[in-house]
Parts: C-alpha cells; sequence; structure tokens
C-alpha cells in the first residue's frame, strides 16, 4: 500500500500557516491575518462618550478574508516513488470572508468620565457591508444581539464566495449599543490570490 505524506504548505507571505482539508474546500486556520479597524493590538478600540458624558461605547472590527482552495494529489519524485503527496490547487482559489466585531459599554458612576464601570447586559447591533470598486454591495451582514456583556466579541460568518483578483474592496462596518451610540469606520481589502498561488508552485517544486 503507497503510504501518504501531506506536504507543508510555508507561505512567506503570508502571517499564518493555511489548514488544507483532504478532498474539500478549506477556509484558512484560525489566526490568519485579518485587518483591523482601528489598527493596533487586542484592546485598541474606537471611542464616543454619550452627549451626557454618563457613558462610553467603544468598538473595535476585524475583517477576516479566509482564504479557501482544494488539495490535489500528486506522484512523489522518482527516487521515492511509494510515496504521494497533496498540495493546493490554484485553479480553486477563492475567499469566504468573515467578520469581527468587539465592544466595550462603560457608564459613569458619580463623577462624569472620572469613575466608570462595565457591569449588567446590553443590546448590541453590529453590521458589516463588503462593497466592490465601483461600489455595489457585494455582501452585507447584520445582528442584533441581545443580553450582551458589557465587554465582548462577536463572530459573524459572512457566508458569500468571493473569486479571486475581482480587485479591491471596501469593507463598511458599525457598532452601536442602542440608546447610546454608535461607532463605525471603513477597511480597504486587494482580493489577489498570487501570494498563494506562488506558495502552490513554490511547494510543488520541493517535491521534485
Amino acid at each position: 500500500m503507497k503510504r501518504t505524506r501531506i506536504a507543508a504548505l510555508a507561505l512567506a507571505t503570508a502571517s499564518a500557516a493555511l489548514a488544507p482539508l483532504l478532498g474539500q474546500a478549506a477556509t484558512a486556520a484560525e489566526g490568519t491575518a485579518y485587518l483591523q479597524d482601528p489598527a493596533g493590538g487586542e484592546k485598541t478600540m474606537k471611542s464616543m462618550w454619550t452627549k451626557d458624558e454618563m457613558h462610553k461605547v467603544e468598538a473595535q472590527f476585524r475583517f477576516h478574508p479566509g482564504i479557501q482552495y482544494r488539495t490535489v494529489t500528486r506522484p512523489g519524485p522518482s527516487a521515492a516513488p511509494d510515496y504521494q503527496y497533496q498540495v493546493g490547487d490554484p485553479k480553486t482559489l477563492a475567499w469566504l470572508p468573515g467578520y469581527e466585531f468587539a465592544w466595550s459599554v462603560s457608564d459613569s458612576t458619580v463623577v462624569k468620565k472620572a469613575l466608570t464601570v462595565k457591569e449588567g447586559e446590553h443590546p448590541i447591533v453590529v453590521h458589516a457591508v463588503l462593497r466592490s470598486a465601483d461600489r455595489a454591495k457585494v455582501a452585507e451582514v447584520r445582528r442584533e444581539l441581545t443580553g450582551k456583556p458589557a465587554a465582548g466579541r462577536e463572530k459573524v460568518a459572512g457566508g458569500k464566495r468571493i473569486a479571486c483578483d475581482t480587485g479591491e474592496y471596501t469593507v463598511e462596518w458599525s457598532v452601536t449599543r442602542s440608546g447610546y451610540g454608535t461607532l463605525g469606520g471603513t477597511l480597504r481589502w486587494n482580493s489577489g490570490c498570487e501570494q498563494y498561488r506562488t506558495a502552490f508552485a513554490s511547494d510543488h517544486g520541493q517535491q521534485r
């Protein structure tokens, strides 16, 4: 019986490894590069105060491009005929974006802005629209979240497949704490897949 070896795909131009699944589409592994607004770390957020300065809302957004591909089996080198290996098929590359929203709600106690607490449950509305270069709406997600803690995160699957190399897109996002206010922004994303094709070609060449 032939022995099968799964080839590891090293993507020098990506920030994390891909996670191929044999014979089926595979999204990028957890931790794969995302775009964030505002740029920064886990706790970097946009913020606003209500007009009475009694409530503070903070928000952050992450766009996960979600690269997908299928794997194909290739014969091993002539020196090792018992081996086969799997490599990503560049013809099947596509994107399946996901959206991640974070929020934090603080309430002033006694003195405005001086002392705040994060407590209770809150109604949160998250919204994102993906637009093509001509401003056409390509995908949209919206969730009304009830009973959410004062600080939290919510991931929303996009459910819309985007073909590779279809140009630059804009993501418009917002997080609303009902009754307090809305924070939002935009991100730009390029749908090019050349870095993955290069990685697949490089991996294929290394096996010969």
